[in-house]
């Protein structure tokens, strides 16, 4: 019988929300990625479970700095220039409203900037990653390591661009990987495949939150 390396296992996974920020999803806001806001109540949903189960869930978060030192080359010009978001302890760079705990915490730029994890409820954390990886330059591999996780549950923000590459640093790091492809913007057909092509899973919601019910 073959060896089996790639099945999620519901019960040691991280939820991770990418980039789910006001910026980012409110109608209108100065960044919005289109389709984000559609998305939210089945995140929504992903957190409900998760946090019923008491599963851990760590929130990815960008903050740009407003003189652009430390956004993607791609962007940098343009923050130079006076474009702004997801400013440091500014409204857009919270949590989208149906994604924050309880708690109601707000983030803390200056903490997360310093690459700490932020505590905002029980097994309920935020980070901040400086680029599309969420494991790039960040402590995530060493937290999700010293909780025992084994398995990336990925919900959020525009696909093509950070989900994916935190999708493929999970994958490098040999941690079994499932994206939610209903709870993540900017999804297309051959992306899901060539995700599937690498042993990553991408059920819907309903498909995955079955396993809690058995």
């Amino acid at each position: 019988m073959p060896i089996d390396y790639t099945t999620p296992v519901p019960e040691r996974s991280v939820l991770l929300t990418i980039d789910v920020q006001q910026d980012f999803t409110a109608p209108g806001a100065v960044a919005e990625i289109t389709g984000t806001y559609d998305r939210l109540p089945v995140m929504r949903r992903m957190l409900d479970a998760y946090r019923r189960q008491h599963l851990p869930i760590i929130h990815v978060l960008r903050l740009y700095l407003s003189d652009g030192s430390n956004a993607d080359l791609c962007r940098r010009a343009a923050i130079e220039n006076g474009k702004t978001a997801v400013l440091p302890d500014s409204a857009g760079a919270e949590l989208a409203e149906p994604l924050k705990p309880p708690s109601g915490t707000r983030v803390d730029a200056t903490l997360l900037l310093a690459n700490q994890l932020q505590f905002l409820a029980d097994k309920e954390w935020a980070m901040y990653k400086p680029r599309w990886d969420a494991f790039y330059g960040t402590a995530l591999e060493s937290h999700l390591r010293s909780l025992g996780v084994n398995t990336i549950v990925v919900v959020g923000c525009n696909f093509p661009n950070c989900p994916r590459a935190t999708v493929y640093g999970a994958s490098a790091r040999d941690f079994r990987v499932v994206l939610i492809a209903d709870a993540v913007s900017g999804v297309y057909e051959q992306g899901l495949r060539e995700l599937n092509g690498i042993g990553v899973s991408t059920p819907s919601a309903d498909q995955y939150l079955s396993v809690f019910h058995k």
